[in-house]
């Protein structure tokens, strides 16, 4: 009986590490592939942003050649005629917009997640749905309302309508994103915090704050990006003194012809805070856009 015993395990402990061999093999290869067909998709993704900050350096009989001319003389001329241009109010004016807009969503939209996430109000179903049918109607629909009212309140050519605007449009996407984010957060520890004798803004910013943070991040920074390249409201909506940078950039396209070197070069100027923006804030962008996926 002993003999028996002890040769069982010897007979099948080969068996068992000849099939966790190739197992192994056969998931590095998975991920060798994953990550290779990673790799394509984010060359292939970036490849016209690349193309775009290159033709930038270029001068303009260069950038419009065909086939291209890879091996042209890099120039800084185009972004000197831009800057000469006057780019800067516009880019202040975007950021006026973007930034203000993006820190009004975030006051509103957080007490209304809060309400429907972990204090759901009556009929909460019905008002998830009412924030998200105000995204089906196209944007050109309601542009000549929209022209009517800030006409008649005399708010042309001003970026506070603007921001208005904006803190609206992307008012029901953040309420989405900040109640998933939301719903990922233990009750325990707000129950916790109540108990203490902490009231509702502590509970925000002190409780509830530092773990959903980085989805506040990720909201905010996809809320700026919106309102930072919108175009549709600030060319109809602008003219001279409150024009953003998407309504600088069109300037480019005349009736003399596309200046398509000088317009790389603005589109370049243009894209460095979203992502600087999007740089500093990497790390929070990727947890907080993972926070609520898995239950």
């Amino acid at each position: 009986m002993t003999s028996q015993v002890t040769a069982a395990p010897t007979a099948t402990a080969p068996r068992s590490g000849s099939h966790a061999r190739p197992r192994g093999r056969q998931g590095h290869r998975w991920g060798v592939l994953w990550t290779l067909l990673a790799w394509v998709a984010a060359v292939f993704f970036f490849f016209p942003v690349l193309w775009m900050v290159l033709t930038s350096f270029k001068t303009e009989s260069a950038a419009a050649s065909n086939p291209p001319d890879l091996f042209a003389t890099p120039t800084v001329a185009q972004y000197e005629l831009v800057l000469e241009r006057g780019i800067a109010p516009y880019l202040i004016n975007s950021a006026m917009a973007a930034l203000i807009s993006t820190l009004a969503v975030l006051a509103l939209a957080l007490p209304a997640a809060y309400a429907l996430a972990i204090k759901p109000v009556p009929k909460w179903r019905d008002v998830l749905f009412f924030f998200l049918s105000t995204k089906m109607l196209p944007a050109i629909a309601a542009l000549l309302p929209l022209y009517l009212m800030v006409q008649w309140l005399g708010m042309l050519d001003n970026v506070w309508s603007l921001v208005i605007l904006y803190t609206a449009m992307n008012l029901p996407l953040a309420v989405w994103m900040l109640r998933s984010f939301l719903q990922e957060v233990p009750v325990a520890i707000i129950e916790a915090a109540q108990v203490d004798g902490a009231r509702l803004p502590t509970v925000l910013v002190r409780v509830i704050g530092p773990v959903i943070m980085p989805g506040v991040a990720a909201t905010a920074l996809i809320c700026f990006i919106f309102a930072w390249n919108e175009f549709l409201f600030a060319v109809n909506l602008t003219a001279t003194r409150a024009a953003t940078a998407p309504v600088f950039l069109v300037g480019f396209i005349t009736s003399e012809g596309l200046f398509l070197a000088r317009l790389c070069a603005a589109a370049t100027l243009v894209s460095l805070p979203v992502l600087i923006a999007g740089w500093m804030a990497q790390d929070k962008l990727v947890r907080g856009l993972t926070l609520g996926a898995v239950k």
